[in-house]
């Protein structure tokens, strides 16, 4: 089987499909580096709040990652016909160990929701593509709510379809603007587990929670990260004005949502983690001395010409009649613009080393770091308790951990999504060791 490569370094390419919704969140000017603990401690914490430090060892302590395989489903020979997917965009756990997966995401006529049981056996699915209520005309994104209820968010609905645990269509929720062509405003939303019907998800360099349970979605800003380029301000309107400086290697916003209802979020290119309450008040950073990778004048080439490459490689994604001519003149300048900015692209010194952030359900973080810029190997994991205390550090790149999971469920239950040698989608189950998870004691969730 072949795992699908990530980035691990450099910025993400922005999506020309929804290019005028990503530039307004975008953040230009002058930019600074972190150069030490200190500078980052007090701009987290902001003097408001008392929190605790944690450093925690820098030499590596290696764990056997020791997965037991639970399931498999999906591949070209696949038996049943529910398992033959077409692009699994999608996945995620509820409290009761079903899996559901976001399938034909691409505004593809099998696009559904298919749910299967703690041992991979089919449920149901739910969900087609359509321009009605419950219908995907371009699904982008899944989020499951521990007591099974689902959303999955919809680029051209420039809304969110809501389903009960049953698979039955309840209602839609609205972002402002209803735009008829939009790329997902909100990416990597995380369902909180605390029984209401709410998300974490950030804009811009602020985390915020969302709350999904009306009509119209309402948001708040919970924490402020660290914004490591400078706002300039209210913009023009002109297109020249929207399309911010490209800095290569700036470092994320990455967060996941903790079970006590916090968030652990990474924002700087140190090995730093800071951990909030829910509330958003940092209680607790974690550190590891472990020094960022300088950038060089070779990566900064190579790193312009791969962003250069997939923006030469972007395709519009559009469904039923082509937009208005006035329409098409603005996306194609705006791409001008954009390759302008990207071959005038500036660079951070350093490559951020955390890639990719993770909660699992029982608290534990899997931290992962990057690697050489350019480079398909994913990097190792750190995996840290609660408390802080460091669990050790798991190699990726093998047979027993190929990647960061896709999935994390509750009972140490992980998923990954794979291909075939056809390129048709595997997603396996496993359940990880005793050793790098915690038992939860948390109280079952409100029905």
């Amino acid at each position: 089987m072949r795992r699908t490569s990530r980035r691990k370094a450099g910025r993400a390419p922005q999506c020309a499909a929804g290019v005028a919704a990503g530039f307004a969140a975008r953040f230009a000017g002058g930019w600074m580096v972190l150069l030490g603990t200190v500078l980052w401690a007090a701009l987290g914490a902001a003097g408001l709040h008392a929190q605790e430090m944690v450093d925690l060892p820098g030499e590596d302590r290696s764990v056997s990652p020791d997965l037991e395989l639970v399931y498999t489903i999906g591949s070209a020979a696949a038996a049943a016909e529910w398992e033959e997917f077409t692009s699994i965009s999608g996945v995620a756990f509820d409290g009761a160990s079903n899996l559901y997966l976001l399938d034909g995401t691409r505004m593809e006529s099998s696009a559904r929701v298919v749910v299967v049981d703690a041992t991979g056996r089919f449920v149901r699915e739910f969900g087609r593509a359509g321009d009605g209520p419950g219908e995907f005309r371009a699904a982008t994104q899944l989020v499951v709510w521990e007591d099974g209820q689902v959303l999955v968010e919809d680029m051209l609905h420039a809304g969110y379809h809501v389903f009960s645990s049953t698979g039955e269509f309840e209602r839609m929720v609205r972002e402002g603007g209803g735009m008829g062509f939009a790329m997902a405003r909100r990416p990597n939303l995380r369902p909180e587990r605390t029984g209401a019907r709410t998300l974490i998800g950030r804009s811009g360099r602020t985390i915020q929670r969302v709350d999904m349970s009306s009509e119209d979605v309402e948001d708040r800003v919970i924490a402020e990260a660290w914004a490591p380029v400078e706002d300039d301000g209210p913009r023009s309107g002109d297109l020249e004005d929207m399309i911010d400086e490209e800095w290569g290697f700036e470092p994320d916003l990455l967060f996941d949502a903790l079970p006590s209802g916090g968030v652990a979020f990474s924002d700087s290119s140190a090995w730093a983690v800071k951990l909030t309450d829910p509330s958003g008040a940092i209680s607790r950073t974690l550190r590891r001395p472990i020094r960022p990778l300088a950038v060089t004048e070779e990566m900064e080439r190579e790193e312009r010409e791969r962003q250069l490459e997939a923006e030469s490689n972007r395709t519009i994604t559009q469904r039923g009649s082509a937009p208005p001519a006035a329409v098409r003149e603005m996306i194609d300048n705006m791409r001008s613009l954009q390759r302008e900015a990207l071959e005038n692209m500036r660079f951070f010194p350093e490559v951020p080393v955390i890639a990719a952030l993770r909660a699992t359900w029982d608290g534990a973080l899997w931290v992962q770091r990057s690697t050489e810029p350019g480079s398909d190997e994913p990097g190792p994991i750190d995996v840290i308790a609660p408390d802080g205390r460091y669990l050790g550090t798991l190699e990726t790149g093998t047979a027993a951990l190929p990647d960061m999971p896709d999935a994390f469920g509750p009972d140490g239950l992980v998923a990954f999504i794979d291909t075939d040698e056809f390129d048709v989608p595997v997603i396996t189950v496993w359940r990880l060791p005793p050793a790098i998870r915690l038992e939860s004691a948390r109280p079952p969730p409100a029905r």
